[in-house]
């Protein structure tokens, strides 16, 4: 009976369908917006840690964060780029609706395929663009997208590894001319002697305040990766 008062019901217009997508895009920028304040704002405690660690010559803690606030950074320009498809979708799919007035349904759009395809290779999108790519398949905007592209797309979003020029510039950017120390600090920091244990013992007074104790930067990355994921 219900397959029977399926049967019966009719199929959304292309106004409605495009209503409904548009508010589901919208929906999505205004996620990716919020994930782009949330890394902001955790980056924002991160370098107030870098601080701290170069003030106490804890040159390869402030390191290891620089290079947390570069992956933040790249994944904060991927979202920008997430949410700009996402723009880019909806007008796309506003120019089928307004062709589908004259032809009388909705055609085929292989930028808006283009574009979900592209979508769907990033993690955070995945999932959502597939169900869209359902969507827009069974009202005949696009084909169906195969998804071996989906399998290989979390390797084409694994940060590339940074650079030693990247993460020093993101170390003199926060931490100045203490950070232009760095070289010579990191070979201090191995070349230490276990006799130097002692000393150490007492600037771990001092780190379980700052952001260079190990846990609490362990603590700091996992942040970071929660608002980036």
């Amino acid at each position: 009976m219900d397959k029977f008062k399926n049967m019966l019901k009719p199929k959304p217009n292309p106004q409605q369908l495009l209503r409904d997508w548009q508010r589901k895009l919208r929906q999505e920028c205004r996620n990716i917006e919020r994930q782009i304040r949330d890394v902001q704002r955790e980056e924002k405690s991160v370098q107030k840690a870098i601080r701290e660690a170069a003030k106490r010559n804890d040159m390869g803690s402030a390191k290891a964060l620089a290079k947390e606030i570069v992956m933040s950074r790249k994944a904060v320009n991927r979202l920008y780029e997430n949410k700009a498809q996402l723009n880019s979708i909806s007008m796309h799919l506003g120019e089928s609706v307004a062709i589908a007035r004259t032809v009388g349904h909705l055609s085929k759009s292989a930028e808006v395929m283009k574009l979900v395809n592209n979508l769907m290779k990033a993690p955070q999108m995945a999932t959502t663009m597939q169900e869209f790519s359902k969507e827009m398949t069974k009202a005949g905007v696009i084909e169906e997208i195969v998804n071996d592209a989906v399998g290989t797309a979390l390797d084409s979003e694994d940060i590339e590894e940074e650079t030693e020029e990247e993460v020093n510039k993101v170390l003199s950017e926060i931490a100045g001319e203490t950070a232009a120390r760095l070289p010579e600090a990191v070979r201090k920091e191995r070349a230490r002697v276990p006799t130097q244990r002692e000393t150490t013992s007492h600037q771990e007074e001092a780190i379980a305040e700052g952001a260079d104790d190990e846990e609490e930067l362990e603590e700091i990355r996992a942040r970071l990766a929660r608002v980036r994921s």
